[in-house]
């Protein structure tokens, strides 16, 4: 697979808590650049992002990362985000409700925030380090009859990230339609490639250029 179409499938993502604009302008560049899919950014910098480079696409996160605001205030979050620009929506569940067992709350969320989404792109992010089989299997019942775009593994701020064991799990249970996203940990090319030859439909991940960089000065024999 060649770089640029890898790069077609990677949200670009910046989401550190220090992160400055200066920052979130470079990656901004790289994600025009590189062709990403998108660049994955806090909800306090779309709007300055999309005026700074209209064409990009700008992904942000809502209730990130522990997914425990009110649906109300979700749904405001991605409002705002949309008004402001960003083109995809990243939403954490509520983890309380999915240990609880109260898994229509966590559908009615999703439908909630696919509403204020419309044809924007929402992929729902469900903590995979978290959870049981059993409850991975349930979310994916949630994320499809919710009309999410995308099931997430992780925001990265977890204890875990994406694992192959959890993207052939989803994958077997996700409805039709929806597409999987893998995220946290993944910082080579191998894993990169190894994600996508999985049938990962995108890759959340902020070092993507330098693993392919540094990938290919390997193999042409250069130091790095």
């Amino acid at each position: 697979m060649d770089m640029k179409t890898v790069f077609s499938h990677v949200d670009h993502t910046l989401l550190k808590p220090t992160a400055t604009w200066e920052q979130i302008r470079v990656i901004c560049e790289e994600g025009l650049r590189f062709g990403m899919a998108s660049v994955c950014i806090p909800p306090c910098f779309v709007k300055r992002a999309k005026e700074a480079f209209p064409t990009l696409n700008v992904c942000t996160v809502i209730g990130f990362p522990l997914g425990y605001n009110p649906s109300d205030v979700k749904a405001a979050e991605a409002r705002q985000a949309i008004a402001e620009g960003a083109g995809e929506i990243d939403m954490v569940v509520n983890l309380g409700n999915v240990k609880a067992g109260e898994f229509d709350r966590v559908t009615d969320e999703i439908r909630l925030l696919k509403k204020e989404a419309g044809d924007k792109v929402l992929k729902v992010i469900i903590e995979t380090c978290y959870l049981t089989d059993e409850e991975k299997i349930a979310l994916c019942r949630c994320v499809t009859e919710g009309g999410a775009d995308f099931i997430k593994t992780s925001t990265g701020f977890g204890t875990g990230g994406a694992t192959m064991k959890d993207i052939e799990l989803l994958k077997a249970n996700i409805g039709p339609g929806v597409r999987v996203k893998a995220s946290g940990g993944i910082r080579t090319a191998e894993d990169i490639l190894a994600y996508l030859e999985a049938g990962v439909d995108r890759i959340g991940a902020s070092g993507a250029i330098s693993a392919f960089e540094g990938r290919n000065k390997a193999e042409d024999g250069g130091n790095y």
